[in-house]
C-alpha cells in the first residue's frame, strides 16, 4: 500500500493532506510505522528508486521533518513540526506557512 495525495491538484495543500491520510490509515488498522513506511519507503520502492530516496541513509536524497513528539506513539504527532529540511535548507514552519499565505493571496 502506498500513501500519497493528489498534490498537483490546486485544491490540495501538500503536507496537510498527507498528514490526514496517515491518520486515516492508522484509524483503518495500520500501525503508525506501517503508515509512515507507506508514505516514505514504499513509494520509493514502487518507483524503483529505493537506492535514491525513501529512507535516511548515506548517499541518499532526503527531505526531513524534525518533530517535537514521536509519531510512533501517536500518528497525529506528524503535525508537530519543529523544522523542515528540504533540498539541504532548514526552514521554520512559520516561515513556510507565511510563504503559503502569500502565494494563496497572489492567486494563480
Amino acid at each position: 500500500m502506498l500513501a500519497g495525495t493528489d498534490c498537483p491538484n490546486v485544491a490540495i495543500v501538500a503536507g496537510y493532506s498527507l498528514h490526514r491520510e496517515l491518520e486515516l490509515l492508522v484509524r483503518a488498522g495500520l500501525s503508525p510505522m506501517e503508515a509512515i513506511v507507506a508514505a516514505t519507503r514504499r513509494p520509493a520502492e514502487r518507483l524503483r528508486q529505493a537506492d535514491v530516496f525513501g529512507t535516511v541513509a548515506p548517499g541518499r536524497s532526503a527531505d526531513l521533518l524534525l518533530l517535537s513528539a514521536d509519531p510512533l506513539a501517536n500518528i497525529t504527532n506528524v503535525r508537530r513540526i519543529e523544522q523542515v529540511i528540504a533540498r539541504g535548507t532548514r526552514h521554520r514552519p512559520a516561515a513556510l506557512l507565511e510563504s503559503l499565505r502569500t502565494s494563496a493571496a497572489a492567486g494563480p
